[in-house]
């Protein structure tokens, strides 16, 4: 018995040690070039480049863009002023590069691998030692952590939403970095997102943005890691980039076929429709296109039918997102979900599709329409009721059963049946009529309120829409205004109405805090513009943050459309399921799309001569 136990303990003290030494490197994630949200990366290591791009796409030539408006800085990461554009594609880059054929995968940029803890509660980088600023400069550590910490504290809101979450930064030696995140009280693990936030991080040159005044508007030259240089600018005109004859990462794979235009030119213009006669007289060579009455019906002009400018209908696989008519729940008109609930019910999409829109456009019933992360015409989960279950009133019983169903109008112009139902709505929610007016059936004041807009696209809808409120008595005012007036407004939260719409991916992540979050209501500069401030929201947010599988990751994100949804914060409005984009034949596009759509950075040059 005394040899059985002695055994007993030598055994267990051998499966110890060996414990002792298996555990920590279990523990321990080996750097790796590249990561995934969920699952494993695409591409392998090693890889040549990146499907949706041409490998063996020429180099050289110009290329010419509009863009309406004007510009007066040359910093993109602040809230003041308005930013030039291109600054953040082509000058500034990351530590991650994104591959644009997943969900949400990125691969080695200016870090050479990436590694990070199995509940991703840390994550460090090691620097590539060939990166270089477009002065010459390396790219340090020290510029790393410079960039956290000067756009967490004076960067956009965003930032600091996004950084704030690292708690603590380690140098394990001169080219590697390590950034150990914070975990909230009652959180069950860290915020399972923030690596890739972190290898998504613009890198500044801390020799250079240390001397300015980083949180002002400027137009000093910008300098960073990025393929380009600021080459010839005409303030609030135009901006020229040239490529970088000495760009440090040419080489790579993630940059393969990509950056191939010599110089890139943006014109501004004063509206799309000047913007729209320069791109048929040939002053710029592509022209993304937004309108569908244009796409439809004008875009028969002479180089058009001599084949000299061809339209092209890229397909994606990309949520809609939100596109929508935005109540401020912060004012009192719009407290009342019965009141939003019946201005819904007074927009006639049918309508307003055939007849301003040529029937293009699809009716968005979801936050994430076209996609497997929508809720429409899907009943709640297992894991969805669990989610909610402590939000009993968060989600109605219809949304929660089959998801939201836009009201439908009659598409001859007088929607009778939606009109009832709104009426009856406001006469719950205290409204009465009297003398043809809704008005509040005690203290008699009319419903009434002002849609902010700062485009003709948008001033031609807000009016439509204004006229089918009018004919229920409600008032209905459009202020149009300029765009540095209109972002001030926005930023302040200065409006009733607007229009706005939230773009979306296949990975919704830490956006979605600054977006719908209870934090994000009361923040100058966030995105959200409904002021919501829902626990339910919150929980569901945190829920898909902190998804290791892709099906909690799906059902968190349902559950947080199910709870956007049933608050009728908007008024949904209409996407396309394809980018229309017009190009001059000199410009040539790879055989394959990318399931995010076209990328202008894989196109290049073929002039005849």
């Amino acid at each position: 018995m005394k040899e059985n136990g002695e055994l007993g303990r030598r055994t267990a003290g051998i499966a110890a040690l060996i414990l002792g030494v298996l555990l920590p490197l279990a523990l321990h994630a080996e750097p790796e070039p590249a990561i995934a949200m969920h699952g494993e990366p695409a591409y392998p290591a090693g890889f040549k480049a990146f499907d949706y791009v041409n490998p063996d796409a020429p180099k050289g030539g110009t290329i010419r863009f509009g863009a309406v408006g004007s510009f007066d800085s040359f910093n993109p990461f602040i809230v003041r002023g308005t930013p030039a554009v291109g600054l953040r594609e082509f000058v500034f880059e990351s530590l991650m590069a994104r591959g644009y054929d997943e969900s949400f995968s990125l691969y080695g940029l200016l870090a050479e691998s990436i590694e990070t803890a199995p509940d991703r509660s840390w994550v460090a980088f090691r620097l590539r030692k060939e990166a270089r600023f477009s002065d010459g400069t390396p790219v340090t550590v020290d510029d790393v952590v410079f960039s956290l910490e000067t756009l967490r504290d004076k960067g956009r809101p965003n930032y600091k939403s996004y950084y704030g979450k690292v708690e603590r930064i380690e140098r394990p030696d001169a080219r590697s970095v390590k950034f150990y995140f914070r975990r909230d009280p009652g959180e069950e693990s860290a915020d399972r997102e923030m690596p890739l936030i972190l290898g998504l991080m613009p890198i500044l040159p801390k020799h250079v943005y240390e001397k300015r005044a980083f949180d002002e508007s400027s137009l000093e030259v910008p300098v960073g890691s990025g393929p380009y240089l600021v080459d010839e600018v005409k303030p609030g005109s135009r901006i020229s980039y040239r490529l970088n004859p000495n760009y440090w990462g040419a080489g790579l794979a993630v940059n393969r076929g990509r950056n191939n235009i010599e110089h890139v030119v943006y014109d501004y213009y004063r509206d799309s429709n000047a913007s729209f006669e320069a791109f048929k007289a040939g002053l710029y060579d592509a022209r993304p296109e937004e309108d569908p009455g244009r796409w439809t019906s004008e875009y028969d002009f002479p180089a058009v039918r001599q084949g000299h400018v061809r339209k092209l209908a890229f397909e994606t696989a990309m949520p809609s997102g939100m596109k929508a008519m935005v109540f401020n729940t912060r004012r009192p008109v719009f407290a009342d979900r019965r009141v939003r609930i019946a201005l819904t019910y007074l927009f006639d999409f049918e309508w307003v599709n055939r007849s301003l829109y040529h029937d293009v456009y699809r009716r968005t019933q979801s936050y994430f329409d076209n996609s497997e992360l929508s809720s429409h015409h899907r009943a709640a989960g297992i894991r969805e009721r669990a989610l909610l279950a402590p939000f009993p009133d968060a989600v109605t019983p219809e949304i929660m059963s089959r998801g939201y169903e836009a009201p439908v109008g009659d598409g001859n112009g007088l929607n009778r049946a939606n009109r009832v139902k709104a009426l009856s709505l406001l006469r719950d929610a205290g409204y009465t009529i009297s003398a043809g007016h809704v008005v509040d059936a005690k203290s008699r004041k009319p419903l009434s309120f002002e849609i902010l807009v700062a485009t003709p696209a948008d001033e031609r809808l807000a009016l439509v829409y204004a006229n089918m409120a009018r004919r229920s008595g409600i008032d209905v005012r459009v202020r149009n205004v300029d765009s540095s007036q209109y972002q001030g407004r926005l930023d302040a939260y200065d409006y009733d109405m607007i229009f706005f719409e939230w773009t979306s991916s296949l990975s919704p992540g830490n956006e979605q805090s600054f977006r719908w979050g209870s934090e994000a209501a009361d923040a100058k500069g966030s995105y959200n513009f409904i002021g919501v401030k829902s626990k339910a929201v919150d929980a569901t947010i945190s829920a898909l943050l902190a998804a290791k599988t892709k099906s909690d990751f799906v059902s968190a994100v349902r559950a947080l459309d199910r709870v956007l949804l049933s608050g009728n914060y908007v008024i949904p409005l209409f996407y396309s399921p394809t980018q229309w984009v017009a190009l001059w034949d000199r410009v040539k596009v790879p055989a394959r799309t990318s399931i995010y759509g076209y990328r202008s950075d894989t196109w290049w040059i073929e002039d005849k001569h």
